[in-house]
């Protein structure tokens, strides 16, 4: 027998099938250790056949079998995923396995543990070897540390060599989060989400949008969905955008489904990851939960995939391969024969249309539970709180509500998309702004370690005393960021308990749960945070939300700026008033007239998205045309600039023979020149369509080096 492996070496020229006689035990999707050259590496099974096209004698055999980690799904959609955004086969594979269980870093872990073994006359005397024996024939099996803890390990040493007890390894699952654990029975279904599951259900289209207002119940949806699957014996799949909202509905999942939840996320340990991921591929566990990543989980026999939030930008994948989670999903789907679900309260612009022109099944929640209200949204002018003298981060209109809800004993969200104390400091004598020496971009402030730091790279640095460009001692702060927002509401409301959410306070893997845990049971008044606490949670005592510069995202050079404003300043509204008593939102801005704000206040999604619709239409933005963008960078500039003209020139080729298929073509700086010390340039695209993809995918990649990356990016999240 022969196996068709490919190296685990995600290089271009060794991405190829190599042939070895297989050992025992190999199977497709197995993980074994092959000779490769002079070493020995590992390589995953990609086919099994009878007989090989080489030599029989001069075939090299299989060392090892690792393991059997893969299954043939995972084979077809690694080679889907290849294909599809030119990568190496051995790259996309990894996609499907923890980077601790490739690398070796993660095993099972096992405990000793005693068992009863037979009825045993033991003698009076032996005290200790009678309690123990006592305690073993109840409890049986019993840890075997806490048994020699308890009763003495010479006394467990004798029951086990009277024969009374035996010794056996049990495998120990590190199972994150274990404090979810609780029951919580099935809610009854409002007609309308009745409605919505027995439309899922009974669509002929793979793909679902759920369209719902915030706080209409698309959470009791999916757990019906997911619990449908179940009794069907398959599995589930369950992605949210943030993991600040991966244990939340963990807790929920637990409550309902007991251990079938294993939850996937980069913020597990080694050994907690890999025993949720072993979970699922034992079949242990049926539901796999997390972000984008959990896209690649091992369950089979899937039943329903769900992605809520389906508008969030971090289900783009920033590193290569740079695939949308969207896409791996609806073809996991395909090939399960299941249900794709992708809900949310904002669709993105290019979702909504294929719903709306029929390609996706669309199911619309118009109202909330019971027909609560939304919020209302007052919008603070920023202009004129100026002109009458107040520089605070606090509308006249924002404080009094804050008054009255904490007076009231209710709670409050406060939302600002930047951390930090100031978002840079500036020489008021030359008017130079502190950079990052290894960035292109202004250093934030943090006041609470007193240091400037790197939002791009992380880099750390002490507060300077002058400025490094004129040596000027006078500096000044400017932008608002979350930790000077804490500060300013401390001096106005000092009693106030006041919890803060971003990147500098949720490090560790509990750290998002800890602080919702504790807003959730109200110790703490006001939740300030970045976009954490935007979406997805559910906080009864919630009353007020505040938004404090709504025009953040608003003027960016981003043909999505938009639509990314409307859908932030929806979805944090929509934390306000989930309960029975009515909620209000309070969104501060210097720009009241806006379009984008108006359609926001009335919650006008379809008002909205006909106008969005329309422009990206008439200026040919996507949906109606694809950005391509090839980003070249490297570690020295003149080695940049020189792969960016070759990159250039041979796409001009492409470009010169079909210039009908482009809207747009140039090379240029991209925005941001350096990030991390490596010099950036870019080659951007607006096509027509998809025909040129391939095309422009070859040409450019053929022009990476060691000293030069080179990668492209489809309709990209971030063109910074």
């Amino acid at each position: 027998m022969t196996a068709e492996v490919i190296v685990d070496i995600a290089h271009s020229e060794v991405d190829k099938i190599f042939e070895y006689r297989a050992a025992e035990g190999v199977r497709e999707g197995s993980r074994v250790r092959v000779p490769f050259g002079s070493s020995t590496v590992d390589g995953y099974v990609m086919r099994l056949k009878e007989g090989s096209d080489f030599d029989p004698a001069k075939l090299k055999e299989i060392v090892a079998v690792v393991d059997h980690a893969l299954t043939r799904e995972c084979l077809a959609l690694a080679k889907r995923i290849a294909q599809r955004y030119r990568c190496p086969l051995a790259l996309t594979l990894r996609l499907f396995l923890p980077a601790e269980m490739r690398r070796g870093a993660a095993r099972e872990r096992f405990k000793t543990v005693v068992s009863f073994s037979r009825e045993t006359e033991l003698p009076a005397r032996a005290k200790a070897q009678r309690a123990a024996y006592a305690y073993i024939k109840e409890h049986s099996p019993c840890d075997h540390a806490a048994l020699c803890r308890e009763f003495g390990g010479a006394a467990v040493k004798a029951l086990v060599a009277r024969g009374a007890a035996v010794l056996s390894k049990e495998r120990v699952n590190r199972s994150p989060y274990t404090q979810m654990e609780g029951e919580a029975p099935a809610r009854e279904l409002t007609p309308a989400q009745k409605d919505a599951v027995s439309r899922i259900k009974g669509s002929a289209q793979t793909v679902q949008l759920l369209h719902g207002v915030t706080g209409s119940g698309k959470t009791e949806i999916y757990l019906t969905l997911i619990a449908l699957a179940l009794k069907e014996g398959k599995s589930a799949i369950f992605l949210v955008p943030e993991i600040s909202l991966t244990p939340q509905m963990l807790s929920q999942l637990r409550a309902r489904f007991g251990q079938q939840a294993a939850i996937l996320h980069s913020g597990l340990s080694a050994g907690e990851k890999f025993d949720e991921w072993q979970r699922l591929r034992r079949g242990e566990a049926k539901i796999a939960i997390g972000a984008r990543s959990a896209v690649f989980a091992p369950v089979e026999n899937v039943g329903v995939i769900i992605l809520d939030e389906e508008h969030d930008g971090s289900y783009s994948s920033e590193t290569n391969p740079r695939y949308e989670t969207a896409q791996i999903a609806r073809w996991r789907a395909e090939y399960n024969g299941c249900k794709l679900v992708l809900g949310s309260a904002t669709p993105s612009v290019e979702t909504y249309l294929k719903a709306k022109e029929g390609e996706y099944n669309l199911i619309e929640l118009p109202e909330r539970i019971n027909k609560r209200p939304l919020p209302e949204i007052v919008v603070a002018d920023m202009r004129r709180e100026v002109r009458r003298g107040n520089a605070s981060a606090f509308s006249a209109a924002l404080r009094e509500e804050l008054e009255n809800c904490l007076a009231a004993g209710k709670q409050a969200i406060l939302f600002l998309n930047r951390r930090g104390f100031a978002q840079s400091v500036v020489c008021r004598e030359c008017g130079a702004v502190v950079k990052c020496a290894q960035c292109d971009v202004s250093l934030t402030y943090h006041s609470e370690e007193n240091c400037l730091k790197c939002h791009y790279c992380g880099a750390s640095y002490r507060m300077l005393t002058a400025c490094p460009a004129c040596g000027g001692v006078h500096l000044s702060y400017t932008g608002t960021g979350t930790q000077r927002v804490v500060g300013e509401l401390k001096k106005l409301f000092p009693s106030a308990r006041i919890l803060r959410m971003d990147v500098d306070t949720t490090a560790g893997k509990e750290g998002h749960y800890k602080i919702l845990k504790r807003f959730a049971d109200h110790e703490a008044d006001i939740l300030v945070g970045t976009q954490m606490v935007a979406k997805g949670h559910d906080f009864p005592g919630v009353t007020l939300v505040g938004i404090l510069d709504a025009d953040m995202s608003l003027h960016f050079s981003d043909y999505r700026s938009g639509e990314r404003t409307f859908q932030l300043i929806t979805q944090v509204a929509g934390r306000s008033g989930r309960a029975d008593e009515k909620g209000k939102v309070v969104l501060q801005t210097y720009d009241p007239e806006n379009y984008i704000l108006r359609f926001a206040v009335r919650y006008d999604y379809k008002g909205f998205f006909e106008h969005e619709i329309a422009l990206r239409k008439s200026t040919a933005f996507p949906p109606f045309a694809r950005i391509v963008r090839v980003m070249v960078t490297a570690e020295e500039d003149r080695k940049a600039l020189e792969t960016l003209k070759e990159v250039y020139f041979s796409l001009k080729e492409l470009y010169d023979a079909h210039a009908e298929e482009f809207l747009f073509f140039n090379k240029m700086h991209a925005p941001v020149r350096r990030i991390q010390n490596k010099f950036r340039y870019q080659v951007l695209m607006r096509l027509r369509g998809d025909s040129l993809l391939p095309e422009i995918y070859e040409r450019s990649l053929a022009h990476r080096s060691r000293a030069a990356l080179v990668y492209v990016e489809e309709d990209p999240g971030n063109l910074s």
